[in-house]
C-alpha cells in the first residue's frame, strides 16, 4: 500500500462574531477550493482556538488536538495564538464590528508536535505584526509564515526534538515530589485532567509531563482518537542494540511507552464540546486540559487524577491509583535530590534557565535524570521476571552486583498496578527478556532509610511551609507598624513641645507688657509706720508682766477670804439664811469680786484636799482630772454667788 502523502502544514484565521460566537474566516496553505473543515471534521477548531477565559488576557495560546481523516486517519496538532485590540483603532473596520474590542487568533497546524517550542514563538512575533497593520483584509504576513512552515517540512528541519521551553523546571519547582507522583500515575494510564486558568501553562505542563518518556512526543500518531491503534499495529521489536547511539539505545530498552494507543485520548486543551469523548464507553484513560471551571465541579465523574494549576495541587480520587503510586524510600531521596538541584539555581527573572548558567538544573538535566530512572526501571522489571523463573536460593543465577530484587525499590504497589496496563503489555511484548544485561537493574538512589533522608526530608517540609516568606511580610507588619507608632509618638512631642514653646512666648510676652506699664506708672511710696514691723514696746511688756502677778496675789486673797467668811458664818444664828459658799473663780479674782484675803497656807491645804479625792492612774486620769475641775468650778461659782448674795444682804 503506498504511503499518504506528508501533511501540509495549514494557518487558519479565527474571528470571534458577536453574534455567531468563534468562526474560522480563512485557510491559508489548502489549496484552491479545498475546505479542511469540512473534509476532516474540524467544527470546534474555533473553541479550540479561543479557549474560556482568553479574553482576559492580550496574549494567549492553546495547545491542541485533531484528528485528520484519509485512509489512515492520523493525530495533527494545532497552536494558536490569540489577540485582541480596541476597535477604534483599527483602519478598517466591517459592518460585523460592533463591540469595543476585536478578538482573533492565528491557528497553525502541523503534525510535527516535537518542534512546538520553535512554532509558539515564530507564531506570536507573526501574529503582533499582523495585528500591527490594523487591517485585517491584509492577509500577506500569514501567506509568508504558511509557506517558511512548507518549507520546514519538506526540508526536515522540523524533526529535531525541540523540547526547550515545555517549562520542566516549573514542573519540579511547583510540584516538587509530586511531580514524580505524576510521573508514575502517567505510567498507570489513569484519567489525568489539568486545570488551570491559564491555557499555556495548562498545555504546556502536560507537554512536559509527557515528554519526560524519550520519543514520546513524536509517536503521537494516535492520540487524538481512542479507536485509532497504528503504532502497536506497526511498531517491531528490535533485535540489535548499540549502546553509543542513544536512540538505538532507547529503543531496544522499549521506549517510547506508548500511553496512547487504543482507548487512549491526549488533548492538550479540550473545549467543552468535546466531552462526548472523553465520557465515551471507548475512552479508558486520558490527558486532556481544561479552563472551564464545569469540569472542577464534577471531577468525579470525569478524572481520577486532578492537577489543579491555580493552586499547584494533586488529587487522586481512586483508592487503587493512590496507593500504586506512592513513593519508596529510594524514590523520595531521588525527587529531593532532583528538587533540590533545581531549587539551588531557582531564578525568578528566568524560571525556564538555571541562575547559575551551568548544566545542573537544566531542562536537559532533569531529563536525562528521569531517562535514567525509567531505564532502570524497566531494567529492574525485566531482571524480576528472570528471578521469577529461577530456582530461588540459586546464588548462581543471581547478578555479582545486584543484591535482591531490585523491583522493591520502585515500590512493589506500582509493579503490580503497571503490569496491569496496555503500555506494559505492548513493552514486554516487544523488548528482550535480558535488558538488565544492557542497563544494571538498580534505582538511581537505592539504599535504606538514612538520617540523611530524615533531615532532608525535614528541611523539605520545612521549605514547603513558606516560613521565610511569611516571616517576612511579618517582619514587614511590624516594622511598619512600628514606623506608624514612632511618627505618631514624634509628631505628638512636637505638638505638645510647641504648645509649651508658645504658652511660654505668651508668659514672656506677658512679663514684659507687666514691666513695661510699671516702669510707666510708678506706685506711691509706703508709709514707714505701715509698712514697717512694730518696734517692741518694753514698758507694755512689764506691765503685763505685774499685772499677771497681782491677779495671782488676787487668786489667793480671795482664796482666804473665802475661807474666813466660812468660818463666820459658820456659827451664825438661823435667822441668817444658810448661804452655801464656793470658792472663787478665776473671773471672780480678776474683776476683784472678793476682797477678803485668805493664807497662803490655807489655800494650799484647800487645794491639797481637793486634788486628794481626785488622784486616778492610767489613761483615765485626765480625763477624770478635767471632769473634777470642771465640777469644782461649777460648785466654787455657786458658792462665790451665794456669798455674794449674803453679803448684800449683809
Amino acid at each position: 500500500m503506498a504511503l499518504p502523502p506528508p501533511f501540509q502544514p495549514l494557518v487558519a484565521v479565527v474571528d470571534f462574531h458577536h453574534a455567531r460566537g468563534p468562526e474560522i474566516e480563512h485557510w491559508i496553505g489548502a489549496g484552491e477550493g479545498v475546505d479542511p473543515t469540512a473534509d476532516n471534521d474540524w467544527g470546534l477548531i474555533p473553541y479550540m482556538a479561543l479557549p474560556d477565559g482568553a479574553h482576559q488576557s492580550e496574549e494567549e495560546f492553546s495547545y491542541f488536538s485533531l484528528i485528520r481523516k484519509g485512509e489512515e486517519p492520523t493525530s495533527v496538532f494545532g497552536i494558536s495564538c490569540m489577540h485582541q485590540m480596541p476597535a477604534s483603532e483599527l483602519k478598517w473596520k466591517s459592518k460585523d464590528i460592533t463591540r469595543s474590542a476585536v478578538q482573533k487568533a492565528v491557528v497553525a497546524i502541523t503534525d510535527r508536535p516535537q518542534s512546538f517550542a520553535a512554532l509558539r514563538e515564530k507564531l506570536s512575533v507573526v501574529t503582533r505584526a499582523w495585528f500591527a497593520q490594523k487591517d485585517f483584509r491584509e492577509l500577506e504576513i500569514l501567506q509568508h509564515f504558511q509557506d517558511n512552515l512548507a518549507r520546514e517540512r519538506a526540508s526536515g528541519e522540523d524533526e529535531q526534538d525541540q523540547s526547550f521551553g515545555l517549562g520542566l523546571r516549573q514542573l519540579i519547582h511547583k510540584f516538587k515530589w509530586q511531580a514524580l507522583v505524576l510521573f508514575k500515575c502517567m505510567l498507570l494510564q489513569p484519567k489525568m485532567l489539568f486545570f488551570g486558568s491559564h491555557c499555556e501553562r495548562v498545555c504546556q505542563i502536560q507537554f512536559s509531563l509527557i515528554s519526560l518518556i524519550p520519543g514520546l512526543v513524536r509517536n503521537l500518531r494516535d492520540c487524538a482518537d481512542p479507536h485509532m491503534d497504528k503504532y502497536a499495529e506497526t511498531v517491531q521489536k528490535p533485535d540489535s542494540v548499540r549502546t553509543s547511539d542513544r536512540a538505538s539505545l532507547l529503543a531496544y530498552m522499549g521506549l517510547p511507552l506508548q500511553l496512547f494507543g487504543k482507548g487512549s485520548v491526549f488533548g492538550p486543551y479540550t473545549p467543552l464540546q468535546q466531552l462526548d469523548t472523553l465520557t465515551d464507553q471507548d475512552t479508558k484513560s486520558y490527558i486532556v486540559g481544561s479552563t472551564n471551571s464545569l469540569l472542577i465541579q464534577q471531577k468525579d465523574r470525569y478524572c481520577e487524577c486532578l492537577i489543579d494549576l491555580d493552586d499547584n495541587s494533586v488529587s487522586i480520587s481512586s483508592p487503587f491509583l493512590k496507593a500504586a503510586t506512592a513513593l519508596s524510600v529510594a524514590d523520595r531521596r531521588w525527587i529531593d535530590f532532583l528538587t533540590q538541584a533545581v531549587s539551588d539555581t531557582w531564578d525568578e527573572a528566568d524560571p525556564a534557565r538555571p541562575k547559575t548558567h551551568g548544566y545542573v538544573g537544566s531542562e536537559e538535566f532533569i531529563r536525562l535524570q528521569f531517562d535514567e530512572y525509567l531505564l532502570a526501571l524497566l531494567s529492574s522489571t525485566k531482571y524480576r521476571q528472570y528471578l521469577d523463573t529461577q530456582k530461588p536460593g540459586d546464588p548462581r543465577s543471581l547478578l555479582a552486583d545486584v543484591d535482591g530484587d531490585p523491583s522493591t525499590e520502585f515500590y512493589p504497589p506500582f509493579f503490580d498496578a503497571w503490569r496491569k496496563t496496555e503500555n506494559y503489555k505492548l513493552w514486554n511484548r516487544m523488548t528482550d527478556s535480558h535488558l538488565f544485561d544492557i542497563i544494571e537493574p538498580r534505582h538511581p538512589c537505592a539504599g535504606g532509610l538514612t538520617i540523611d533522608d530524615v533531615q532532608r526530608r525535614l528541611a523539605s517540609q520545612v521549605a514547603e511551609l513558606h516560613l521565610d516568606e511569611r516571616f517576612t511580610q511579618t517582619r514587614e507588619v511590624v516594622n511598619k507598624r512600628l514606623a506608624d507608632g514612632r511618627n505618631n509618638v514624634t509628631s505628638a512631642f512636637n505638638k505638645v513641645w510647641a504648645d509649651i514653646e508658645v504658652m511660654r512666648e505668651a508668659q514672656r510676652l506677658r512679663s514684659e507688657e507687666a514691666r513695661a506699664a510699671a516702669a510707666a506708672n510708678p506706685p506711691p511710696a509706703a508709709d514707714a509706720s505701715a509698712t514697717a514691723p512694730p518696734a517692741a514696746n518694753l514698758h507694755n511688756a512689764q506691765a503685763s508682766v505685774a499685772a499677771a502677778g497681782q491677779r495671782a496675789s488676787a487668786y489667793f486673797s480671795s482664796w482666804g477670804s473665802w475661807a474666813s467668811e466660812k468660818r463666820k458664818t459658820g456659827w451664825r444664828s438661823s435667822t441668817v439664811p444658810e448661804v452655801k459658799s464656793t470658792p472663787p473663780t478665776v473671773s471672780d479674782i480678776a474683776n476683784k469680786e472678793i476682797k477678803e484675803e485668805i493664807t497662803r497656807p490655807e489655800a494650799e491645804a484647800w487645794v491639797n484636799n481637793a486634788a486628794s479625792k481626785t488622784t486616778l492612774s492610767g489613761p483615765d486620769v485626765k480625763a477624770e482630772t478635767r471632769s473634777t475641775e470642771i465640777k469644782s468650778t461649777q460648785a466654787e461659782d455657786s458658792e462665790l454667788k451665794d456669798t455674794n448674795h449674803a453679803n448684800e444682804a449683809t
